[in-house]
């Protein structure tokens, strides 16, 4: 007798091999039938017009404050996520002493842009080591499955104490070894790696650099070292690359050492437009001499939004914006469409640090609804302005004041140098890369990329206009196989089996992002940037549904996935 049986849906399994229709047994949380079966199950579900394939395996989140309040774990939940990998940039909230607990809230804040507020009212400090926190996660229920990494800013903190954010300060051989050894005792009690920043982007809620940033050799190799003598666990690390050989040279000795795999953040910077090709040639040189290293790259570019509500806008260090800006949002905007304060405002000088951020007007574009992600050159705010004889300044002021205020606009960051997203599928072309990078449960007030997956199939797979498309077969299976063996997880990925029945029931063509919002509805009352999506008729977990049509089921099948096979 089967629990479930999902019948007449059309398959995309994972594997990359052709769609094909088949009926779907499912008993104990694992896929036991693909195709036609007499047995009878306790219930059946109708796939017929629907697609059918594996759950999202998102390799790139910040949910490690997030998973001890929220079990349903938004936005990926609505995205067809079933698996999420946290942890991920050096930061996180364990290993923690009990005088730590701010400092790694301001790290976390400054890094990842989530409200400190939020996370000092929802963490409830549970654990010190990392087997603790893993045991109060799973302690609790969530929905989907989770995966721990290490983080290195954490880790530090906890070895070295306050010297650990020193940058002029380095680790003892002792503390050394016992970052190590602590990083190798946590995988093996079920983190699934260890993570580390090296960017000057990432810096704590004062502005100091990630404590990792600075590490020396000595330090990333004796950690690398003592986490292969486990036998298990991956690394994932960001790095500026501003000395790219120089850079890429230690993280692949840190490989070497260890003998276990790597994955690197790789983007396109507008400042170093090709390097990004030069990275991937120097992973693919490494791989084909047997090291198994790998970029996480992003589906589209890694843009900022900007609105009034949002952490950013271009006139907010404006002395006339500041003596409004503690008004409510609706006595802003009614203030704002004064043409009077317009003037002043549009006069007042902006920092150049904020002008950098938020008056590239070239790289800024109105989203829409839907929203789009690969707008052209003529739709930019210099062109629109130029075309309309006003300044950009104008256009944007006018622009940030519709819908009540609540609109958005669009920044292209990273992977937008050629304004269209070829270097994107280019990217995720190479044979050493997985889609990743969408940081979702993060940057809650400037960038709202934990729809990635959605996009990923939607605009690659059916609606881009401005470019090659890709097989929807194969963004299936970049997003669930190849990202799930990423991290080591065999039992998840594709629809075959012997496999865990995690699983996406999708109406293709009803499938559409819609444009991001803005909630207040973290502890505390933070405020979050989401995107919903529609089209998913239904995410199972372990054979049971936990969210329809974009609505949490309340049932919590998930689980903190011990990662004891990556060995």
């Amino acid at each position: 007798m089967l629990d479930l049986i999902i019948r007449g849906g059309t398959v995309i399994d994972g594997t990359g091999a052709p769609r094909f229709q088949a009926d779907i047994g499912i008993r104990g949380g694992q896929i036991v039938t693909v195709g036609e079966t007499d047995e009878q199950a306790d219930h059946e579900i109708d796939a017929q017009g629907l697609l059918v394939t594996p759950g999202w395996v998102d390799v790139h989140t910040h949910y490690d404050g997030q998973v001890t309040w929220d079990p349903y774990l938004t936005p990926s939940i609505w995205h067809g996520v079933t698996t999420v990998v946290m942890g991920n940039c050096g930061v996180g909230f364990a290993p923690a002493a009990p005088d730590q607990h701010d400092w790694l809230i301001s790290l976390m804040e400054g890094v990842e842009d989530i409200p400190g507020t939020a996370l000092a009212e929802g963490i409830q400090w549970q654990w010190e080591s990392f087997p603790e926190y893993m045991d109060s996660i799973e302690r609790g229920s969530i929905s989907i499955d989770v995966v721990a990494q290490v983080p290195h800013g954490a880790l530090r903190a906890f070895v070295m104490g306050e010297r650990g954010a020193d940058h002029q300060t380095e680790p003892t051989t002792e503390e050394i070894e016992t970052m190590g050894r602590l990083a190798r005792e946590a995988i093996a009690a079920g983190a699934v790696g260890f993570s580390s920043s090296r960017t000057r982007n990432h810096r704590t809620k004062d502005g100091d650099y990630t404590p990792s940033l600075t590490a020396s050799p000595a330090e990333m190799l004796g950690i690398a070292k003592a986490i292969g003598e486990g036998g298990r666990g991956v690394f994932e690390m960001v790095a500026d690359f501003a000395h790219l050989d120089e850079e890429f040279a230690l993280l692949r000795e840190m490989v070497e050492v260890s003998g276990r795999p790597m994955s690197i953040s790789v983007a396109q910077n507008d400042r170093v437009p090709n390097q990004w090709r030069r990275l991937l040639d120097l992973i693919g040189e490494a791989v084909n001499e047997g090291l198994p290293m790998t970029a996480q790259v992003p589906p589209r570019a890694i843009g900022l939004l900007l609105g009034l509500q949002a952490s950013f806008h271009p006139f907010m260090t404006s002395r006339h914006y500041k003596g409004i800006e503690a008004l409510p949002l609706s006595e802003r905007v009614e203030r704002m469409r004064d043409p009077s304060l317009k003037a002043k405002i549009l006069a007042d000088e902006i920092s150049p640090g904020l002008a950098e951020l938020t008056c590239r007007f070239e790289r800024i574009f109105e989203l829409g609804d839907p929203p789009d992600y690969e707008p052209a050159p003529e739709d930019s705010m210099t062109a629109r302005a130029e075309a309309d004889d006003i300044t950009p300044r104008d256009l944007v002021y006018d622009l940030l004041l519709k819908n009540e205020g609540h609109a958005l606009l669009y920044r292209t960051f990273l992977n937008y140098t050629d304004y269209n997203l070829d270097v994107s599928r280019d990217m995720l072309l190479d044979p050493n890369t997985v889609p990743g990078l969408g940081d979702a449960g993060a940057h809650c007030g400037l960038i709202c990329d934990g729809s990635f997956p959605s996009f990923l199939m939607l605009h690659f797979g059916r609606d881009r206009t401005r470019g090659e498309k890709l097989e929807l077969e194969w963004l299936v299976k970049r997003q669930t196989a190849d990202t799930a063996r990423l991290i080591g997880l065999e039992d998840r990925g594709v629809i075959q089996p012997g496999k865990r029945a995690d699983l996406n029931l999708i109406d293709w063509s009803a499938m559409q992002l819609r444009p991001p919002e803005i909630l207040f509805d973290l502890p505390a009352g933070g405020k979050r940037l989401v995107q919903r999506v529609d089209g998913y008729r239904m995410t199972l977990v372990a054979g049971q549904s936990v969210c329809e049509d974009g609505k949490p089921t309340g049932i919590l099948p998930g689980q903190l996935v011990r990662h004891a096979s990556a060995s």
